[in-house]
């Protein structure tokens, strides 16, 4: 059955010892998941084989009819999972179905309004170091001192700097988005309105969320973190225009062969989407989220706008004389996975930073509940709280592994 196994030993052993990593700690980063096995399993598919430039019904390649099936199959079922009348679901990354939307909407040096990456945003909201702060005039909205975005703010920033599209969405932001809000602010300006739902879209979904139909033009998302399918984006709209756009940006905009392997992963994703099973998921992933946000700042810490309504919080450390990363390396000590984060006020690299961003969906898709996040969060704060001691932090990495052995949720490497 294992054919790895005979034929590259050392491959095989290192995505043993990375299954065991996964059973053994607590995979707690805002943006990662457990995926589906049969997604896994597509992706191992004999459509790893295939070449499929162009869209369904219309490639450049022979023997595309069934690449043409299971394409057409994603994209129903990813309009119908969001309510829209368009999606593209060969982008390969989010970052990509980003890149492809200023290829289809933007000139270079066009002017894009996005959340400073700082506050909570992401890199291909036109931060400086990314392609979409060097091809586009990007300018920056953020939070205020309560963590939240005052929209009378960003409606003023948008007023100055007059952008032609504004992108609404982020990669480290606790609350809620108002799509209302913003889509009244672009028009106001007279701006294109483009929401990057990567980190929420599971939780929109399911209902979890406001949805950023019928307000946004165009809409991109990953299709792991919260969706929990396979690696990789896709972009939706409402507009055929804007759509013709998207699918000529992507390819042969920015891409060549689509991986029809990875789409037809997605079309399982979406599937798993759609169940009723998946609000009951949703659900659960902010209650747990919740119950982090709650007990740990009773424990004393500022957890950033007071707590949450999705999937994440941050933990900030402006106030203390230890970093993100002295919280990210204690807690990964105690079998505790975060990642370091920039936050609002921030004054250190973002190679160091000042906060930490600590996320629900894994755990909870391996089945823990409140009962097992209260113990969890307390035993973040434990470390936070005695950031030096080696001793505590071997201590309690048994006992959270001890507790992660109670949700395996893969029993084997290889589907």
């Amino acid at each position: 059955m294992y054919f790895m196994e005979n034929s590259d030993k050392e491959v095989f052993e290192i995505i043993n010892k990375e299954l065991q990593r996964q059973n053994d700690h607590l995979e707690m980063i805002a943006s990662e998941n457990f995926t589906f096995p049969a997604v896994m399993e597509a992706m191992g598919s004999v459509f790893t084989n295939k070449y499929a430039e162009g869209y369904p019904n219309k490639r450049y390649y022979g023997g595309c009819e069934y690449a043409d099936e299971v394409e057409q199959l994603a994209i129903d079922r990813a309009c119908k999972l969001f309510g829209c009348k368009f999606a593209n679901v060969q982008p390969h990354s989010g970052s990509q179905a980003n890149q492809g939307v200023y290829q289809a909407l933007l000139k270079p040096y066009d002017k894009i309004l996005g959340m400073d990456l700082s506050h909570g945003g992401h890199l291909t909201h036109g931060s400086k170091v990314s392609s979409s702060g060097k091809l586009y005039q990007s300018f920056f909205y953020g939070v205020e001192s309560d963590g939240r975005i005052d929209y009378d703010r960003v409606m003023d920033i948008a007023r100055i700097t007059q952008p032609k599209l504004i992108v609404c969405g982020a990669s480290a932001y606790p609350r809620e988005i108002d799509f209302k809000a913003f889509r009244e602010i672009a028009d106001e300006v007279g701006a294109l309105l483009f929401a990057d739902i990567a980190h929420i879209a599971g939780l929109v979904a399911a209902g979890e969320h406001p949805s950023p139909f019928p307000y946004c033009d165009v809409v991109t998302t990953t299709t792991h973190k919260t969706l929990r399918g396979p690696r990789g984006g896709i972009i939706m709209t409402n507009d055929e225009d804007i759509a013709k756009k998207i699918n000529s940006a992507i390819f042969p905009g920015i891409q060549g062969g689509p991986l029809v392997h990875v789409i037809a992963a997605k079309a399982i994703g979406f599937g798993e989407n759609l169940k009723p099973e998946w609000k009951a998921y949703a659900k659960q992933v902010k209650a747990n989220a919740k119950v982090l946000a709650d007990v740990i700042s009773k424990r004393g810490y500022d957890v950033v706008s007071g707590g949450t309504d999705n999937h994440l919080i941050l933990v900030s450390f402006l106030n203390k004389e230890f970093s993100g990363k002295d919280a990210d390396a204690a807690l990964g000590n105690a079998g505790i996975t975060v990642n370091k984060n920039t936050v609002p006020g921030e004054f250190r690299s973002p190679f160091v930073t000042s906060g930490i961003r600590i996320g629900s969906p894994a755990l909870t898709a391996r089945g823990m509940k409140e009962a097992e996040f209260e113990i969890i969060a307390n035993r973040i704060s434990d470390v936070l709280d005695n950031i030096n001691d080696t001793a505590l932090h071997a201590k309690i990495r048994e006992e959270m592994k001890e507790l992660a052995h109670k949700f395996i949720i893969y029993d084997r490497a290889i589907y």
